[in-house]
């Protein structure tokens, strides 16, 4: 008989994973970054849930766009600043944002407060999905974490 997967659990339960994936130096602000991967704790497959802990000067990752893969961030605590290319965004609890596939509009989110911020990101599991990342030398490709520079050859 196969395990199943639970119905209800405590978030804090779910291991958490601190930092991010960059290649130096673009892990640097994101170092302190944690995540909670919700949708993968109840074996979702068709997308995916984190659970964001950004500290204050934490930056949620570098600035990007999906090309396969929508996104949606929901604030739940503290407040965060969006950073798109139409500027900078203050979101605070109860605001959300969405960022379609394809549309090339790098974003990303930055605790400019004192405190810990709390966030929700949702995406769906697009197979092929690739992320570029406009302000800094850095494509992302299919596969486990793999990072290439933007002429294609791998860090």
């Amino acid at each position: 008989m196969s395990k199943q997967s639970p119905t209800v659990l405590d978030p804090t339960t779910i291991k958490e994973r601190i930092g991010s994936g960059y290649p130096d130096p673009f892990h640097k602000p994101c170092a302190t970054r944690s995540k909670r991967a919700l949708g993968d704790a109840f074996g979702l497959k068709n997308f995916g849930v984190n659970l964001v802990r950004l500290p204050p000067g934490a930056w949620s990752s570098q600035r990007h766009w999906h090309t396969r893969q929508d996104e949606l961030v929901y604030i739940v605590e503290g407040e965060i600043t969006l950073v798109t290319d139409s500027g900078e965004q203050t979101m605070k609890p109860g605001m959300i944002a969405g960022f379609p596939a394809g549309k090339a509009d790098g974003h990303h989110l930055i605790n400019k407060t004192g405190r810990d911020a709390v966030y929700l990101e949702i995406g769906d599991r697009s197979s092929g999905d690739e992320a570029a990342y406009p302000d800094v030398d850095l494509h992302a490709v299919p596969g486990p974490s793999i990072a290439m520079h933007k002429d294609g050859t791998k860090y």
